[in-house]
């Protein structure tokens, strides 16, 4: 870890001692956010009690809180080329916590919902952006583990979410969830506003008709997948899919003449950038399909009850803790494309494995085929995602971030659509794990298309280095 924060001639990024301050507000503001939403899922059934409504309806304050960080993301990562990413990253954490106590304080879910709206498009603030400022805190030659870093601190939040969930509902009710990120999110505004590197924003105007064009194909998209995922509604997936199509070709056409285009497509043209965001969509539509479909598959298939599931599924984000830091470490030495290959190989045998599982399987059979599918996402995600945010210039990290932000929500989305879809079509639950590990397949060809090129590029940045010394 002490190598993070060691300091070489010719490094770029911040001091080693300053890096220290910056890389916390980071964990803090990731963690908050991860935490929040693994918790809240746990007290949906209280909330829908105490407020009086039925389940159903609760379910949106999950929901919302999602379709706003979706629809944001992309908006939020050009915004901050103009206010600077320190500006818009504070911000995001004091919505948050306003939002957040606001959540506490809702007595009827009306209210509850505009607050955890209002916490979606807060999250989406900091989510955005969170990789491209590794990017500018750490020199390129620790990028890989920054990111190994950050894959650590998102898999450790899933990981207690649940269970801080569980240990807070057992003493408190529910509001308690909301008021307990709040402290978290003010200590992070002061150490973002004093350690994150200072910009200066460019000049230039936004891309307003851009951005409403974004936000429309984006929480589209994710309202069609929701009414997928409901197992009903089928005219209403079919009108949101319709309407985000639509948007989505106004979105590419108005980036290819605006002034200041949102998202550049210029980006696109970068076969490592392309290759890196396809293998990352079709890896997390395994990711979250695997999710809920080993829900149904512990619980219905296998008679586990619902705490005994939670249990089974730690692995998995245990996993990541331990491999992926080690596996962002090796992708400053090692071509990061064969790792992240390497890891989707794995993940493939992973969910091969769990498709296999029958009624009589023990525990023991359930864990170490998780903790497999864990070890192979941990050694895919941080070199990957290195190679995605390496493949673009510098000045454009915040466009590549909100690109990575948004493909791993749209994939796992996806993915929970697909189990909704098969399981009201009357299809089995271990096809659908089959249905992730064929998403896994095309992830790792993409992921081998690349593997040239990214050699390349390491032996060209070995030079560079080398010539810096000299």
């Amino acid at each position: 870890m002490s190598r993070l924060f060691s300091t070489r001639p010719g490094d770029d990024g911040l001091p080693g001692p300053e890096r220290r301050l910056a890389v916390l507000a980071l964990i803090l503001g990731t963690t908050m956010a991860v935490v929040d939403t693994t918790m809240v899922n746990l007290a949906l059934p209280s909330i829908a009690a105490d407020l009086g409504v039925a389940p159903a309806r609760a379910v949106w304050v999950t929901n919302l809180f999602q379709v706003a960080c979706a629809a944001f993301l992309l908006v939020f990562a050009a915004l901050s080329e103009l206010v600077s990413r320190r500006r818009l990253y504070v911000a995001g954490l004091v919505v948050f916590a306003i939002a957040a106590l606001g959540s506490a304080l809702s007595r009827s879910l009306e209210t509850l919902l505009v607050f955890r709206t209002l916490q979606g498009v807060a999250a989406a603030a900091t989510l955005s952006i969170g990789p491209s400022l590794y990017r500018s805190i750490f020199p390129s030659r620790l990028l890989g583990s920054a990111l190994g870093l950050s894959s650590l601190v998102v898999a450790t939040g899933y990981a207690m979410g649940p269970a801080l969930g569980g240990v807070v509902l057992s003493v408190a009710s529910w509001p308690w969830l909301f008021a307990l990120p709040v402290p978290l999110a003010l200590g992070a505004v002061g150490l973002a506003w004093k350690a994150l590197p200072r910009e200066t924003g460019r000049r230039g105007g936004f891309d307003g008709p851009g951005a409403v064009l974004a936000m429309t194909m984006l929480a589209s998209f994710f309202w069609a997948m929701d009414r997928a995922g409901d197992g009903g509604s089928l005219p209403e997936a079919l009108a949101g899919l319709a309407a985000s199509l639509i948007a989505g070709v106004g979105f590419v056409a108005r980036q290819r003449r605006a002034p200041h285009p949102l998202l550049p497509l210029s980006i696109f043209r970068s076969p490592r950038f392309s290759l890196a965001v396809l293998a990352s969509g079709l890896v997390f539509v395994g990711h979250g399909l695997a999710f809920v479909a080993l829900s149904f598959l512990y619980q219905q298939g296998m008679g586990f009850t619902p705490l005994e599931t939670a249990w089974l599924f730690t692995p998995w984000p245990l996993t990541i803790m331990l491999v992926g830091p080690l596996a962002g470490r090796l992708a400053d030495r090692v071509n990061p494309s064969l790792l992240s290959s390497a890891g989707i190989a794995l993940l493939m045998a992973g969910l091969a494995s769990l498709a296999w599982l029958d009624a009589e399987a023990g525990v023991l059979d359930c864990l170490w085929r998780t903790a497999l599918c864990g070890l192979g996402f941990g050694l895919y995600q941080p070199p990957n995602n290195r190679e995605l945010m390496a493949s673009v210039p510098a000045e454009r990290s915040a466009n590549a971030s909100g690109v990575m932000s948004t493909t791993r929500t749209v994939g796992q989305s996806l993915g929970v659509a697909l189990v909704g879809a098969c399981l009201a079509a009357g299809v089995p639950i271990q096809a659908t794990l089959w249905a992730g590990m064929a998403a896994t397949l095309l992830a790792m060809l993409a992921s081998l298309g690349r593997v040239g090129l990214a050699g390349e590029a390491m032996r060209a940045r070995r030079r560079a280095a080398a010539e810096r010394v000299q």
